[in-house]
């Protein structure tokens, strides 16, 4: 296993794994935030982070947890308190996930405009800077 600079093992990006994967055992994850053991229990008892279990029961923190509790950590340092911090982590998951369906959506219309276009028909041609009216007066009789 590989040395990260601080001496740690190398993170879960540098074996192919996501941001998502719970890989830290909570003294790793609790040294990583720099928060006590116990007090990522506490978060974990309140909502504030979900660890993944082991089949034993035991908690593994992924890159993704570790930044949450970095965030719990800098908002109650603020003054925030816990159920407050709870709603924020809330809404920036939420905003977190509407960026991504935005993303979504320009890449789909891009897509949709490309077909959009490729089906215009070539043999009509637009004539620009020409305009006639041709008034039609019908013949007296």
């Amino acid at each position: 296993m590989a040395a990260g600079s601080a001496g740690h093992p190398a993170g879960p990006a540098a074996v192919g794994l996501g941001p998502d994967a719970p890989v830290y055992v909570i003294s790793v994850a609790a040294e990583l935030s720099g928060l006590h053991p116990q007090t990522l229990r506490q978060y974990d008892r309140l909502g504030l982070v979900t660890p993944g279990r082991t089949p034993g029961g035991g908690r593994r923190y992924s890159a993704r947890d570790i930044e949450h509790l970095r965030e719990v950590q800098r908002l109650t340092a603020m003054g925030v308190g816990l159920e407050a911090v709870k709603r924020v982590l809330e809404l920036e998951d939420q905003v977190a996930a509407l960026r991504a369906r935005v993303a979504e959506l320009e890449d789909e219309l891009a897509r949709t405009a490309d077909r959009v276009h490729a089906s215009y028909r070539r043999d009509l041609v637009p004539v620009r800077g020409q305009s006639s009216l041709v008034v039609w007066r019908p013949a007296r009789r």
